[in-house]
């Protein structure tokens, strides 16, 4: 598995972990879970940035891992 799928396939989890936390922080009546959910996003939101800006420098530095 090359540098580039690990990234993607990372991404994907995480992204699915964003979409459980959304669910659970609406389905949720505490506050402090509620606020807990959020605070979770949050964090998860910027390693999805970052990986996501490290996935374009392996695709351009590697162009062949582009698309795949």
């Amino acid at each position: 598995m090359t540098v580039g799928s690990k990234v993607k396939q990372t991404l994907v989890s995480l992204k699915s972990t964003q979409s459980t936390l959304r669910m659970y922080s609406i389905q949720t009546q505490d506050r402090k879970a509620k606020l807990a959910y959020k605070e979770a996003l949050k964090a998860t939101d910027e390693v999805v940035q970052d990986l996501e800006r490290r996935l374009r420098v392996v695709e351009f530095q590697e162009p062949q891992y582009k698309g795949n």
